[in-house]
């Protein structure tokens, strides 16, 4: 690291109009990241146009700022209405919601904005020191790694949904069976369409996230509409207890460096990031019955991995011009068109530029959490609203942002199709997360399956090949076991312990 490009790029972030910028850009990012299907892609996309008479250090700045600021306000509709603004926010919906039912949702939301502040600013530290060498070691991901990457996020999701694991695999399956609609691209056939132009590109993942949570929440409630009557919500504290911070303390230092790693590859995002976060935590925790159920460690971990996530696909953008993530990839766009060029030269020809991006993130971290701080008081009177028109509200947000995704009506008949496909499941009680998160890595999945045989004529030594394809195979039948080694260590010790597991019981 040169530490005169260091410290040029810290006083050009410390400009004026770069702290503007942050703080827009920071304000405009958790906006968006509240609203169902307006993802931090979206808003870059919208916002590009504004960035062309901008210098090209503030502007991007100002894109950087409004993609881990969504980060930030996708967990805020997961943790009040378990709607989640993007895929990336999912996991805040397993363990947020269930806290804001429980009254506690200042709680929630306060644990969720140090979490992703902390997780954030393990990154950037990650960021200046680790750049180049993980960089270089995210070259060593092949078709076959991403392929079991994806695999053992998705055996630990399922592996993790105890007592319902055949449920938690028939809605893996749901996912990947949605995932291959569309125009295979490798052969050009059209499958599962059933003569829909539309469907040629496949079903959305975010249409889904939207029906399947939002529009199934509000029928799902509106079952229990009259129970809820009675009860008078309480939104609680806005700040988090002692007893909450301990148990989410280490969960956001472990989780903070996890999501940055998995950032790092190109493709991953902040999806992936948060699910191996939450689950990493659910198999380590003393109290793994309490996710699910309102653990403040639950909400902890995937937020700080997310955060970091978002930070760690700045790296691949930077130093090689390979997009981390959907938003970097239009983030890329708009750079190369403001004359900047992403790659290995950039740190050599314009060190003050990158440099100036990162020292922002460290700045726009500390403004993002002031400002989620000061909206907890006011987003948790959300809870106070009433149900009449709580859920109209729901709804129309909903069918504005699955709207916004392709402009199409036909997505109106697909986003109802799959609130009562939602509604279902939840009556079922299957677990939902399998399902999205299968359809959100299904089709890469499959397309570096493909890959990887096609690149070894067909043989399956290549998912072997390599040390970290070893070590993913490895950690991808821990996690199918894990359920059973669960068992048998509390069966253990029942009976090593006679009088706490009567007590218990």
């Amino acid at each position: 690291m040169d530490g005169g490009s260091f410290v040029d790029g810290l006083m050009l972030s410390l400009q004026p109009i770069n702290i503007f910028w942050i703080i827009i850009g920071g304000f405009l990012g958790t906006v968006v990241g509240m609203l169902p299907g307006l993802g931090p892609a979206t808003a870059v996309a919208v916002l590009i146009p504004v960035t062309f008479g901008m210098d090209p250090v503030s502007a991007i700045i100002l894109m950087a700022a409004i993609y881990y600021g969504a980060m930030y306000g996708g967990s805020r509709s997961s943790i009040l209405l378990n709607t989640p603004g993007d895929g990336s926010a999912i996991a805040a919906t397993f363990d947020g919601y269930p806290m804001a039912k429980k009254g506690q949702a200042g709680e929630a939301l306060a644990i969720s904005a140090v979490a992703s502040f902390i997780g954030g600013l393990i990154a950037v530290v990650g960021f200046i020191f680790l750049a180049e060498p993980l960089a270089t070691f995210a070259l060593k991901f092949g078709p076959a790694e991403y392929f079991l990457l994806m695999l053992l996020t998705l055996s630990a999701i399922v592996a993790l949904s105890i007592g319902k694991m055949v449920k938690g695999f028939l809605a893996m399956m749901m996912g990947l069976t949605l995932s291959t609609v569309g125009i295979d691209t490798q052969t050009g056939v059209y499958r599962f369409t059933m003569d829909i132009p539309h469907l040629s590109e496949g079903i959305d993942f975010l249409i889904v996230i939207i029906g399947v949570y939002a529009i199934g929440e509000v029928l799902y409630n509106l079952l229990t509409i009259d129970r809820e009557k009675k009860e008078k919500k309480k939104v609680g504290r806005v700040w988090f207890t002692k007893e909450q911070w301990k148990r989410s303390k280490w969960p956001i230092l472990r989780s903070g460096p996890i999501g940055f790693l998995i950032g790092v590859l190109p493709g991953a995002g902040g999806s992936i990031a948060s699910m191996i976060g939450y689950t990493t935590e659910k198999q380590i925790s003393k109290k793994p019955e309490e996710f699910g159920k309102g653990a403040p460690e639950g909400l902890a971990a995937p937020e700080s991995a997310n955060n970091a996530a978002s930070v760690g696909a700045m790296i691949p953008l930077l130093t090689m011009g390979i997009p981390g993530s959907g938003t970097t990839a239009v983030m890329l766009g708009a750079l190369v068109m403001l004359g900047l060029r992403p790659g290995p030269l950039l740190f050599e020809q314009q060190p003050e530029t990158a440099w100036a991006l990162i020292n922002s993130m460290f700045i726009g971290n500390i403004v993002l959490i002031i400002i989620n701080i000061m909206l907890v008081g006011l987003l948790v009177k959300i809870l106070d609203t009433p149900s009449k028109v709580l859920y109209p509200i729901i709804v129309i947000l909903a069918f504005i942002g699955t709207y916004t995704l392709s402009y199409s009506t036909i997505d109106f008949f697909l986003l109802l199709i799959f609130g009562f496909f939602g509604l279902l499941l939840k009556v079922m009680d299957f677990p939902l997360a399998p399902l999205v998160l299968a359809l959100i890595v299904g089709a890469e999945m499959e397309q570096n399956f493909r890959k990887a045989l096609l690149s070894s004529n067909g043989s399956f030594d290549i998912f072997f090949s390599s040390g970290v394809s070893i070590a993913l195979v490895i950690l991808t039948i821990v996690s199918l076991l894990y359920p059973l080694i669960f068992k048998f260590f509390k069966k253990r010790s029942r009976v090593n312990n006679p009088d706490q597991a009567s007590k218990s019981s």
